[in-house]
């Protein structure tokens, strides 16, 4: 083998990624590309954004600490274990297959995995907190390469989202998340739905809570943001600037809902006052659904009464059951053509400018970036 041709074979089994070595200290390492377990499978990895996760991650803000950054992603495969032939829908699937990773694993055999609540898994982030040092290296998709493991359940996008690439990436995240909340909190016809926030849970909260036949209120403070929230269909925009107490943001509702307040709330403004002001949108017998505020140590006053007086369903939810990742690319197949996707994400960034991407994201001017690595 000639010298040249070394170099070539050994630059095709080598990838780099992203670590976070501390708050706001990325560096980039480089790995072997592992070859798969028996039930595995290694991608490489097409596109992966950057989520308000990731931004809180960064910032030294979040639970997970000194780990491989990324969750939202689209991947190619490159290698399948020799036992897989199928992805987690059974649909068969080969080298080169594009496919959307869920990105925690339910282990199956905790108490959670045990009662069938797999969303609530005790080993969720077992490979996501893992040193890059440890094999198989790639365990999370800031990166060339993503290793999808055996108990990480995985789905081949859908033929009409494989023109959508930067669409199908965020599935995993936001619309998976906003499927599951949804179904739990049991957004019905002709409902009044108001959502705090309208970043991309919230923008994809307002297309699901659509399709449900709801009448739609999105709360926000960012023109961008209040513009994308019409875009994707908000029947009423409230503007936290003009409207700057929430007595008249109270009152603006009240008006819409004549009087009697909103049947769901939804905060995914990742705001711990967000979550006091929802009590008081919501009519008597309301239901609310927390999903932004996923940071554990900031708190707010909080008085109980409100919601024993005012009868308030609370739901929480953080992850979801992985099937409703597959559910999410059959909606995003079918809905692609009726919203705005592709506005979702607004800047695309080589994976070697990750932290001018995350500075523009901290810095809110941006709804989402997508990070492109080069193989």
């Amino acid at each position: 083998m000639s010298n040249e041709s070394a170099a070539a074979d050994e630059a095709a089994t080598t990838g780099h990624l992203v670590y976070l070595n501390g708050p706001r200290d990325l560096e980039f390492r480089e790995y072997e590309v592992p070859d798969p377990d028996p039930h595995a499978v290694v991608t490489e990895v097409v596109r992966s954004n950057v989520c308000g996760s990731e931004l809180h991650v960064w910032k030294g803000d979040h639970p997970l600490k000194d780990c491989v950054l990324g969750h939202e992603a689209l991947c190619r495969i490159s290698e399948l274990g020799e036992n897989v032939d199928t992805d987690s829908a059974g649909n068969p699937v080969e080298e080169g297959d594009l496919v959307a990773p869920v990105y925690f694993q339910t282990c199956q055999s905790c108490d959670f995995c045990r009662r069938g609540e797999f969303y609530a898994c005790d080993n969720d982030y077992e490979h996501t907190g893992k040193s890059p040092e440890i094999w198989p290296h790639f365990h999370a998709p800031w990166g060339t390469h993503y290793y999808i493991y055996p108990d990480n359940q995985f789905f081949k996008i859908p033929e009409k989202l494989e023109n959508n690439l930067n669409v199908a990436a965020a599935s995993n995240c936001a619309l998976s998340q906003v499927l599951f909340g949804i179904e739990e909190v049991e957004i019905d016809y002709n409902d009044t739905v108001v959502i705090q926030g309208a970043g991309g849970l919230g923008l994809n909260a307002t297309v699901v809570a659509n399709e449900y036949g709801a009448e739609t209120i999105v709360i926000d403070g960012v023109d961008k943001r209040l513009e994308q929230a019409a875009a994707f269909g908000a029947d009423h925009t409230i503007d936290f600037r003009e409207l700057d107490t929430v007595e008249a943001r109270k009152e603006c509702v009240d008006e819409i809902t004549n009087g009697v307040g909103a049947d769901v709330g939804i905060e995914v403004a990742g705001v711990p006052e967000a979550f006091m002001e929802g009590i008081e949108l919501l009519r008597k017998g309301g239901r609310y659904l927390e999903m932004g505020n996923v940071r554990p140590g900031h708190e707010v006053d909080f008085d109980p009464g409100k919601l024993t007086r005012k009868s308030i369903d609370i739901t929480t939810a953080v992850e979801y059951d992985p099937w409703v990742l597959y559910d999410a690319l059959q909606f995003l197949a079918n809905t692609v053509d009726e919203y705005p996707y592709e506005r979702l994400i607004d800047a695309e960034y080589p994976l070697e400018d990750i932290e001018e991407a995350l500075e523009a994201s901290e810095n809110r001017d941006l709804t989402r970036a997508t990070l492109i690595p080069s193989q």
